[in-house]
């Protein structure tokens, strides 16, 4: 069978997409790389390069061959940084699944309301969009002070005698986190509930399963690919998270987009802060390709 020869126009289409990261993302990309690798100098820019664009492939091989790493070395021998990957790693798992644990209830609820409110629906999920972010993260702070809007409430109603301890903690990070990211979880887990066949969970239903059983077995395995895509928009955008731990979070909560920004901007060691960079976008990658080989292992396990 001949393979159909694609038209310009399909071409054209299909290479937008690759156009798009190779500008957008792996350039950008490309260009920390070269700082990561340069020397840290007083100056404007504060580094000094190690290549440069207009060097011959000779020169590039050159250079190469003396590079020292010295800046990902540190990464390892200074315990800022460790401790800083763990607390962001541990800080978005755990955000992840608070809002798992929230935004699931709610899409399924929307996917089984009926089919003239979804617009309605979807259009309030995506309000949060509608506002700016840092807005939406300043309306936290008064929400969470000890003179804020939550705890003169329980101290109105009688529920606690002294102002709880919620704003500048990892409590407070942890909401924001979720707050703000819930519908990148809520929509791909209402796609994935709102495409299944509704006659699986009839026929699961005749052969005798509980409602309970019917979640388990046939709503929850079915809806996986919406649940590990909203994991992902989430978990991954919350570890490098800047606005939220430095607005909400204290000087005891530390995560690496803020060491990021203190050696960008505080320090300006430029070279430091992107080999961490690229280390952390080197961690990222891992659950990305855990995730395409468990499922490729799948597909070869169908066939």
């Amino acid at each position: 069978m001949k393979s159909r020869r694609l038209s310009p126009g399909q071409r054209l289409t299909l290479a937008i997409p690759y156009v798009w990261i190779a500008a957008f993302f792996l350039a950008p990309m490309l260009l920390v790389a070269k700082i990561s690798l340069s020397q840290s100098v007083l100056a404007r820019p504060p580094y000094e390069p190690r290549f440069h664009w207009g060097d011959s492939l000779a020169e590039v091989w050159a250079k190469a061959q003396t590079l020292t790493f010295d800046n990902y070395r540190a990464l390892v021998a200074d315990n800022l940084y460790f401790d800083a990957y763990v607390s962001s790693l541990w800080i978005a798992a755990v955000a992840t699944v608070a809002t798992l644990l929230v935004a699931y209830p709610f899409a399924l609820a929307m996917a089984r309301s009926p089919r003239q409110w979804r617009p309605f629906l979807i259009g309030m999920a995506a309000a949060p969009f509608w506002t700016s972010f840092l807005i939406r993260v300043y309306a936290w702070i008064a929400l969470l002070k000890d003179e804020g809007l939550i705890n003169n409430a329980l101290m109105a109603l009688g529920l606690i005698h002294a102002p709880l301890e919620m704003f500048a903690t990892t409590g407070a990070v942890i909401v924001g986190i979720v707050y703000s990211y819930l519908p990148f979880m809520l929509l791909p887990i209402y796609a994935a509930l709102d495409g299944q066949d509704p006659s699986l969970r009839e026929a699961a239903a005749d052969l005798g399963a509980s409602p309970p059983e019917i979640f388990w077995r046939v709503t929850l395995p079915l809806s996986r690919d919406g649940v590990v895509a909203g994991a992902l928009l989430v978990f991954i955008p919350a570890v490098g998270e800047f606005v939220i731990p430095d607005l909400l979070g204290g000087s005891d909560t530390l995560m690496i987009g803020r060491t990021l920004w203190n050696d960008f901007f505080a320090n300006h060691d430029w070279p430091a802060a992107s080999a961490a960079a690229i280390a952390l976008v080197s961690i990222l990658l891992v659950p990305l390709l855990l995730w395409e080989r468990a499922r490729l292992r799948e597909e070869e396990g169908r066939r």
